[in-house]
């Protein structure tokens, strides 16, 4: 009995190496290890400890992901990326996580907006869980491994070249590198587009020292539009919060997603208008303010306001429109009115640059999505090299999204490199 070369190659196990010990990393090398028990599994991470920004994501409870169970619902969430990922998310999708993590011992609970969140709020329970999976699948976890480049062999194999010296070959790589650059150097040393990563999810620095000294004063909901020459405005609605530098907040967050590459193309200055009473239109606003003016004419205007807004958010709108505190009711010009209403409407702030969101850390850009099969995530232009997670170009607003993202692109890499 002869046996064909091509079966005597089939029968040699698969070496697959997986670069990047963070979310996608992790969860592409498990899948992929459980799926073919015979491969050998080979995770790299330069850093000594992996996982390193799942442990203080969410301020250390980690957002896994967003209840949000259809695939048609996620979509809208996500800047850049989510056509690409639609198709994905019938695949892998928000329910297949929390039942990934909930077979693992991991239950995950829901908060009122959404997120959702181990039941210990503690995201070391997610770094324990990935670890012991990984270990459990037999993944071989390499850390202080930092990689230096990688190159394409005449047999396609693929070439591991690491900072001690030591080289690797594999059969397939998956490039999980986040952020870093080392992923976009070999990317684009094979052929792929990056397009340029900046900032997103950040807060806005404004430029007024009196709304500054309201830090921790909240409202919810607001309305915020984005203003920029010869751009489309950008609008968000929900919570915010004022802090010493400017303002936060999730409306804040998800309009500095969406408005990302514009506003780092005009370094950061934007006109922002602020709707503090987004439920009410201008004219009951108007009505709201002449009700109470009627009402309480022989009152500071500053003590009776008539409208729903913090006692030390009102002080600082009346005083920007010229009002000053001790003035009655009865005094307030018709014209001071309207500009009253109008700065409650339609107030305008001056964005001066960004500030940092210091439990997440996105960035908008990566490897071009066009020269990647979102069906097995793997390079159209190298076959054997797959991407997962945040080094493509996808990034979510806040919420658990990108968390999101990241398990999905990884499960399905995983699942395809391990296909003999």
């Amino acid at each position: 009995m002869t046996i064909d070369k091509r079966d005597f190659l089939n029968l040699q196990p698969l070496t697959i190496v997986v670069i990047g010990g963070g979310a996608a990393g992790f969860f592409g090398a498990i899948a992929c290890a459980n799926a073919n028990p015979h491969a050998q599994v080979i995770l790299l991470e330069a850093s000594r400890q992996p996982l390193a920004k799942v442990r203080i994501s969410g301020g250390g409870r980690c957002n896994v992901t967003h209840a949000c169970f259809e695939p048609a619902g996620l979509v809208p969430n996500y800047p850049r990326g989510g056509k690409a990922l639609r198709g994905a998310f019938s695949r892998f999708q928000a329910k297949d996580t929390v039942s990934w993590f909930a077979n693992h011992g991991v239950p995950l609970k829901k908060e009122a907006d959404g997120r959702m969140f181990p039941v210990t709020d503690n995201s070391e329970t997610i770094v324990e869980c990935l670890m012991n999976a990984a270990a459990e699948t037999g993944v071989e976890l390499r850390t202080g491994t930092p990689v230096v480049s990688v190159k394409r062999l005449l047999n396609n194999e693929l070439e591991i070249n690491l900072k001690s010296g030591e080289t690797l070959k594999c059969d397939r790589l998956l490039l999980a590198t986040g952020s870093n650059p080392i992923g976009y150097k070999i990317a684009q040393e094979f052929g792929h587009q990056v397009e340029p990563p900046v900032p997103s999810l950040f807060t806005f620095n404004i430029a007024d020292s009196n709304l500054r000294a309201l830090s921790g004063v909240s409202m919810n909901p607001v309305r915020l539009r984005l203003l920029l020459p010869e751009k489309p405005v950008l609008e968000q609605t929900g919570p915010l919060l004022i802090t010493h530098w400017g303002i936060s907040g999730p409306a804040v967050l998800k309009l500095s997603a969406w408005g990302a590459r514009i506003l780092h193309d005009n370094r950061y200055q934007a006109i922002l208008l602020i709707n503090w009473l987004p439920d009410l239109q201008q004219e009951q606003v108007r009505e709201k303010i002449l009700a109470v003016k009627n009402e309480w004419g022989r009152k500071a205007i500053a003590l009776h306001r008539g409208v729903d807004l913090p006692h030390r958010l009102w002080q600082y709108l009346i005083t920007r429109v010229g009002i000053t505190t001790e003035v009655r009711w009865a005094e307030i010009s018709h014209k001071s009115l309207n500009q009253l209403v109008q700065e409650i409407s339609q107030g305008k702030y001056l964005i001066k640059g960004k500030g940092v969101f210091k439990e997440e850390f996105v960035t908008c850009g990566g490897v071009s999505l066009k020269e990647v099969n979102f069906k097995t995530m793997e390079s159209k232009l190298i076959p054997g090299l797959y991407f997962a997670g945040e080094i493509l170009d996808i990034d979510g607003v806040t919420g658990g999204f990108n968390f999101q993202s990241a398990w999905t692109t990884a499960y399905l890499a995983g699942l395809a490199m391990a296909e003999n």
